[in-house]
C-alpha cells in the first residue's frame, strides 16, 4: 500500500527545489535518473529552456481561474517527473502556475520517477512508466481523482499515430515539441480545468 503522505512530506521537492536540482546536476554533467548520456544531457538542457519559457509566457485562462475560485477544499498536487522528460518540461510549469494561482487551496510537490518506481508502477499508462503524472491528494493523503498525464489526450493520440507510422526519435521529439509550441498550453489547461472541476 503506497503512503502518498509520506512521499509528499518526506521525499518530494517543491517546484523551486526541483528546478534547482536539475540545474545543479546539469552543472556537474548529470541529469535526474540513472542515464547521464550525452543525449539525456542534451534533452535536459533543452528542457530547462522550455520550462523557463512556459514559466514566463503561460497565462491561465479565465475558465481555469474561475474553477480554482470555486474550489473550497485544500488539496495536494503530487507530480511524478524527471528533468530529461520533454513532456514534463512543457506541462510541469503549468501545474505550478495552477498551484501558485490558488496557493491557499493547493500545495505542489514533485518526486522523481526513477527514485520512486513503486509509485509510478501504481500509475502506469498503457503499461509504461510515462511521465509527467499528476496525482491529486486530499489533506489526509488520499488519492481523490484518477491520475492525469502524461500528456493531453489529443497529443497522446497523435503520438500513437506517429509511432504507428514508424516515426522515431529525434523526429518524434521534434513533432511533439512543435505541437506544444503551437498549442501554447491551451489544451493542457482545458483538460486540467475539466479535471479540477470535479474537486469540491
Amino acid at each position: 500500500m503506497l503512503n502518498y503522505s509520506n512521499i509528499f512530506d518526506k521525499e518530494a521537492l517543491d517546484y523551486t527545489s526541483y528546478r534547482n536540482l536539475v540545474d545543479e546536476l546539469l552543472a556537474k554533467g548529470e541529469t535526474t535518473g540513472p542515464d547521464n548520456s550525452e543525449d539525456m544531457l542534451h534533452y535536459t538542457k533543452m528542457n530547462v529552456q522550455r520550462m523557463n519559457r512556459v514559466d514566463k509566457t503561460t497565462v491561465l485562462t479565465e475558465e481555469l481561474l474561475s474553477t480554482l475560485q470555486q474550489i473550497q477544499g485544500k488539496y495536494r498536487f503530487l507530480i511524478i517527473t524527471e528533468g530529461w522528460c520533454g513532456d514534463a518540461a512543457q506541462i510541469v510549469p503549468v501545474f505550478n502556475k495552477i498551484a501558485s494561482a490558488a496557493a491557499d487551496k493547493f500545495e505542489l510537490k514533485l518526486t522523481l520517477r526513477d527514485k520512486n518506481l513503486s509509485l509510478i508502477d501504481a500509475h502506469l499508462t498503457n503499461g509504461g512508466r510515462a511521465i509527467p503524472v499528476l496525482l491529486i491528494l486530499d489533506e489526509a493523503g488520499n488519492l481523490v481523482l484518477p491520475k492525469w498525464g502524461p500528456r493531453p489526450i489529443a497529443l497522446q493520440n497523435l503520438m500513437l499515430e506517429w509511432k504507428n507510422e514508424g516515426i522515431v526519435m529525434p523526429e518524434l521529439a521534434e513533432k511533439l515539441h512543435s505541437w506544444y509550441a503551437k498549442d501554447k498550453t491551451a489544451t493542457t489547461q482545458q483538460e486540467l480545468n475539466q479535471l479540477l472541476k470535479q474537486l469540491k
